[in-house]
């Protein structure tokens, strides 16, 4: 009996591990998937396309499933806190001009609030900044800046490299006169 249970450990334990080993690779077959589908949605193809190539799903679900993967956005991504800077991201905007203006007045308003914006950046669905600005005490407004190469092209926020890139914005920003 004890070399039965003993057959039956054993078979079990190597199953757990092809197990863990068909999750993980499913885990990666996922984020491959997902990936591509970004890729083809920015190269052009539709949500139908994007669909109908992940399977057969509907242009409804390939939409819910890579909201950011097809058309033109951009992201406003605001610092706030004159004390202790922080950033944050706002909302998607369909429009480059809405989304400069928005944070152009984000900038402008928050230095009459101790937490209000005090810079901003711009970032178009291809994540690099198209345009930046920071409050200017000396012209009391918002002043327009050029980041630093190293800012310019901005990891997508799932990414570990996100919080470092808002860290060096952060600190590019509170280093400025």
């Amino acid at each position: 009996m004890a070399q039965l249970h003993c057959a039956r450990g054993v078979s079990a334990r190597l199953h757990l591990v092809y197990l863990e080993v068909a999750a993980e690779i499913g885990s990666v077959a996922r984020q491959l998937v997902d990936d591509a589908a970004t890729r083809a949605g920015r190269a052009g193809a539709s949500y139908t396309e994007l669909g109908e190539a992940a399977g057969g799903l509907s242009r409804q679900a390939a939409r819910k499933r890579w909201p950011e993967a097809v058309g033109t956005h951009w992201v406003l991504y605001t610092i706030t806190g004159k004390q202790q800077p922080r950033s944050r991201a706002t909302t998607l905007y369909r429009s480059e001009a809405k989304a400069i203006e928005l944070g152009r007045t984000a900038v402008d308003e928050g230095a009459l609030a101790d937490d209000g914006a005090i810079a901003a950046v711009v970032v178009n669905s291809g994540r690099e900044v198209v345009w930046a600005c920071r409050f200017n005490e000396s012209i009391w407004g918002p002043e327009e800046v050029e980041l630093p190469e190293s800012l310019r092209s901005v990891p997508v926020p799932e990414a570990p490299e996100h919080t470092d890139w808002q860290w060096r914005w952060e600190q590019f920003v509170a280093s400025r006169p």
